[in-house]
């Protein structure tokens, strides 16, 4: 390894012990701490991730037939205490505070109010949310509904919900007559699904748990897992005690994938002994994996070009001759960059991307991993298309050991598109579904989520139903988007916390308090289970027995029954009551629409693992337009939308150990060293003293994007981070007024979120002295 990449800049702020460990317990008890006194949440806790038991809210990451006594993490285990809080957000809460009084409160207070215990209207004449009855929202709501044009209106959907109540609601938006179905997956991953479907034929990855068992290398690109898959740190550090290779390309040195002691290990935490992760960390610039990953491919092609002399080959030809196309002008790409070219664009010595090359040619199962890192740029799609590219010069996709493994961040965001929450009507069996119900589906495509901002602020969006989430925090362009949001008809919310997005209302608003995962769900038929998909396409039950936060609360599939009920046409093949009284005949429904995946759907609900719904690049069966996997040659060396200039930075959005998504837990950032605070701007020391800026400065970030829009976070103190050169970072969703809408990958509109261009003000006076 080059000397940056063993060692951390000593003036930096930094934590200096391994992910897990006691630190992990601490932050778990400090929450834990508060709820303790709720009964039964340790036997929940226990029953986190396993078989008949409830799965985790928080990440998409596998739950193992062959489970550990807990099976969660320091983040799981947060959401689920988050979620079992004694604390209620009642309707005195919202007679004591108007709304307007509330914009003020920052999102940890909002969300520590607790559980939402009864439907609410808002009332702009008194500023006040004020109760109302069920029958009387969705009557409302549906009254509204019938009165626009469908076109107009948008279904979001976070990753929370289940696939039995996503596709219900998919189903729900086409019988009103639209597509408008964005999802949280349009944040963060719609770059994957765009890019993997494009090269690969199928839209997810090809990896399923077991290859990590089987590999002998391992590439990870841009994620977190020591914040964001904390579990996804087990196989890791199993992996790195057999002797597998772990290089890691990010411009962050993240402590999950620099060492790791298992809160699980009595042995590892009495002796406080730690698994060092990764055999090689690199600290790329922000947008600069396309050039890391040509320099890759470079050194592949000269090792082939030396063994071809002596009779041998590096590339597996006969892989590449029968499932790819494309090689040619890869190569002739490859081949005419040069390094000086790559190592300019990286900010990586070519010894350094030579040292990792090397490692894959020697190694026969290959993996990798990547995150939102790699995603969120205006040529992300270029960049997991160059991953694909390294994999298929070896044959690393379709074998054990081997493929490509995007790490999704949301519990069920993947298992929402499965069952038909897409804005892409391509995507959904339309056909399909006009059999099965009798009416003619919307052909026409959806907006997503950049093209539902775009149609706020035009307003072309006159009403927005939110199943969970906090869209408006976790949108680009903030500011503006909420300022336009109060002109829209009717907004309507789906939660079990208040947010933010609930106190941004359109001229009639509805709050409607939703069951959690991990409580019961009585229905006619009597308890409910649901389901969905984690990141590596396999399906599981869930099955909640904490006694509701409220008796006032209804589930997710009620909720949607009864808005749909109050908005449409009677149907004789659509039986709302039917389906909320036994959820078993949703499951039903998905496998008569999707057989290919769900055969036997009831029947395997708890199958130990979960089941495998099947991926045809896996069987080297390519969905793709050639037939073939496609070798994609780059036209750019940089993922960034904008160029270098003296003064401009490349700002990283990044997210704490203290929060999941736009949930604030508290104020620790405990695998960075950074404290009581979010307000915080992390910069290099060199890029601090060429700055002219000293620590603990108070200073905005102000845009750079060059449309003439102004847009300025302030109240930031200056941080010195170890990050690589032109290079800022900075907590999401704080830094999303800084993130114009049209600043999007090219191809899936993805937010460019990981290379927002910025420059540094301090406060009160002019921007920060210029790089040279």
């Amino acid at each position: 390894m080059s000397e940056r990449e063993n060692t951390v800049q000593e003036d930096t702020v930094h934590y200096d012990g391994p992910s897990g460990g006691w630190g992990s317990l601490r932050g778990m008890t400090r929450i834990f701490g508060k709820e303790w006194s709720t009964p039964g949440a340790t036997e929940t806790l226990y029953r986190q991730n396993k078989p008949h038991g409830f799965m985790c809210v928080s990440c998409s990451w596998a739950k193992p037939a062959n489970y550990h006594p807990f099976e969660f993490c320091e983040n799981g285990a947060k959401a689920t205490l988050w979620e079992l809080t004694t604390a209620r957000c009642t309707p005195e809460f919202f007679a004591k505070h108007t709304v307007s009084e509330l914009k003020g409160w920052t999102d940890y207070d909002l969300e520590q109010q607790g559980r939402l215990t009864h439907p609410m209207r808002y009332d702009p004449a008194t500023d006040h949310y004020v109760p109302c009855e069920w029958d009387e929202a969705f009557n409302a709501i549906g009254s509204q509904l019938k009165a626009l044009d469908p076109k107009s209106v948008v279904f979001y959907s976070s990753g929370r919900a289940s696939l039995e109540t996503s596709y219900l609601y998919a189903l729900f938006a086409r019988l009103y007559g639209h597509n408008n179905l964005p999802d949280s997956s349009n944040m963060c991953h719609e770059t994957t699904s765009v890019a993997l479907k494009q090269v690969i034929g199928v839209g997810v990855g090809t990896v399923v748990f077991d290859d990590l068992q089987k590999c002998d290398l391992i590439f990870f690109f841009g994620q977190n897992p020591g914040s964001n898959s904390p579990r996804l740190l087990h196989p890791l550090q199993e992996a790195a005690k057999r002797g597998v290779e772990i290089i890691t390309f990010n411009p962050v040195r993240e402590k999950g994938l620099i060492a790791f002691t298992n809160p699980q290990s009595p042995l590892e935490m009495l002796t406080g002994k730690e698994t060092q992760i990764s055999s090689q960390y690199h600290q790329v610039r922000p947008g600069g994996d396309i050039a890391v990953l040509l320099g890759l491919a470079k050194h592949v092609f000269d090792a082939d070009d030396a063994a071809k002399a002596q009779g041998k080959r590096i590339l597996d030809v006969s892989f590449i001759e029968t499932h790819t196309s494309g090689l040619e002008a890869f190569e002739a790409k490859v081949r005419g960059t040069s390094w000086e070219e790559i190592e300019a664009e990286s900010g990586l010595g070519r010894r350094d991307i030579q040292k990792a090359a090397q490692v894959y040619v020697r190694s026969e199962r290959v993996i990798a991993m990547f995150g939102m890192g790699l995603t969120q740029h205006t040529h992300g799609f270029e960049n997991v298309a160059s991953l694909v590219n390294l994999l298929l010069l070896k044959g690393n996709i379709g074998r054990d050991g081997t493929g490509i493994s995007p790490v999704r961040g949301h519990s069920n965001v993947q298992g929402q598109r499965t069952v038909g929450i897409a804005e892409k009507p391509e995507l959904v069996p339309l056909d399909k579904i006009a059999e099965q119900f009798g009416f003619e589906p919307p052909r026409e495509k959806g907006m997503n989520t950049v093209e539902t901002c775009e149609g706020v602020l035009s307003g072309e969006v006159k009403a927005f139903i939110g199943l969970g989430g906090n869209f408006v925090r976790a949108v680009p362009e903030r500011v503006r988007v909420e300022e336009a949001w109060q002109r829209m008809d009717l907004t309507v919310q789906v939660a079990t916390k208040l947010n933010r997005s609930h106190l941004i209302n359109g001229k009639a608003a509805y709050l409607l308090p939703c069951l959690g995962r991990t409580e019961e769900d009585k229905q006619a038929s009597g308890p409910q289970a649901v389901s969905m998909e984690d990141t590596f396409s396999h399906i599981y039950g869930s099955l909640g027995r904490r006694s509701p936060a409220s008796q006032h609360l209804r589930s997710e599939p009620a909720i949607v029954a009864g808005i749909a009920k109050a908005t449409l046409a009677p149907n004789p093949k659509v039986k709302w009551d039917e389906w909320i009284g036994d959820y078993g005949l949703v499951r039903d429904l998905i496998s008569e629409t999707y057989p290919d995946k769900f055969e036997a759907f009831n029947a395997r609900l708890w199958q130990p693992g979960g089941f495998y719904k099947g991926n045809a690049a896996r069987e080297r069966i390519w969905q793709t337009e050639s037939g073939k996997a496609e070798f994609i040659a780059p036209d750019t060396l940089t993922a960034c939308g904008f160029t270098d200039e003296p003064g401009r930075y490349r700002l990283i959005t990044m997210r704490s150990n203290d929060q999941f998504n736009t949930t604030i837990y508290g104020y620790s950032d405990r695998l960075r060293g950074i404290e009581g605070t979010r307000d915080v701007l992390l910069i290099n020391p060199q890029e601090m003293e060429r700055a002219q800026l000293h620590e603990g400065q108070v200073v905005s970030l102000v845009g750079d994007a060059g449309d003439g829009v102004h847009r300025e976070v302030s109240g930031l103190k200056v941080t010195p981070f170890d990050l690589p050169d032109g290079c800022l970072g900075a907590y999401y969703p704080e830094m999303n007024p800084l993130m114009p809408i049209w600043l999007h990958d090219e191809k899936s509109l993805t937010p460019a979120a990981k290379s927002v261009p910025v420059r540094i003000k301090p406060s009160g006076g002019e921007e920060a002295g210029e790089r040279h």
